[in-house]
């Protein structure tokens, strides 16, 4: 899949609306909201049946996104702070809560996700933290940036989802 080139075009969205989206197991879309089509400068038959990584952008974490996945994956919601990438090559923040679905007897369907606009002061923490992550990532791969969260979390007394939802 052709990745667009990252621009510093900056993209906003109303704090009073909301990206939906839902995902098979496997990170497929299913479904999305206008504004997550409006957001991502793709048309909807552009994102139905794609990955959903078909929006992140390169000053993402991985370890953030692997913790996302293992945490949804066992069952759990998780909160994130995430960047995405535009078609067009532009960027956009929000704070993603995602979920899984549940059939009548437990077992995991899809995945629910609900992003709204960050707060401003979160990102001043966040984007230093994902700036340091990735560079520990480039440099010694995902172990390393790891080993860096768990630090800062450790130090901080707190899980990641704690975490983000003290910002």
């Amino acid at each position: 899949m052709h990745r667009p080139q990252p621009t510093s075009k900056e993209y906003f969205f109303d704090e009073n609306k909301i990206i939906v989206s839902k995902t098979d197991l496997k990170g497929k879309i299913t479904y999305c909201n206008e504004l997550f089509i409006q957001m991502s400068g793709y048309q909807e038959f552009e994102l139905l049946g794609k990955p959903h990584n078909i929006v992140r952008h390169p000053k993402m974490p991985k370890i953030v996104f692997k913790l996302l996945w293992d945490t949804v994956q066992s069952g759990e919601e998780i909160n994130a702070y995430v960047i995405n990438l535009s078609k067009d090559g532009g960027f956009y923040w929000v704070f993603a809560n995602v979920t899984p679905s549940f059939d009548k007897n437990g077992k995991i369907t899809n995945y629910f996700s609900v992003r709204t606009k960050p707060k401003q002061e979160a990102l001043t923490v966040i984007e230093p933290l994902y700036a340091e992550l990735l560079r520990l990532e480039k440099n010694g791969g995902m172990e390393a940036s790891k080993k860096a969260l768990d630090k800062i979390l450790k130090e901080k007394g707190m899980p990641y989802e704690e975490f983000v939802l003290s910002l």
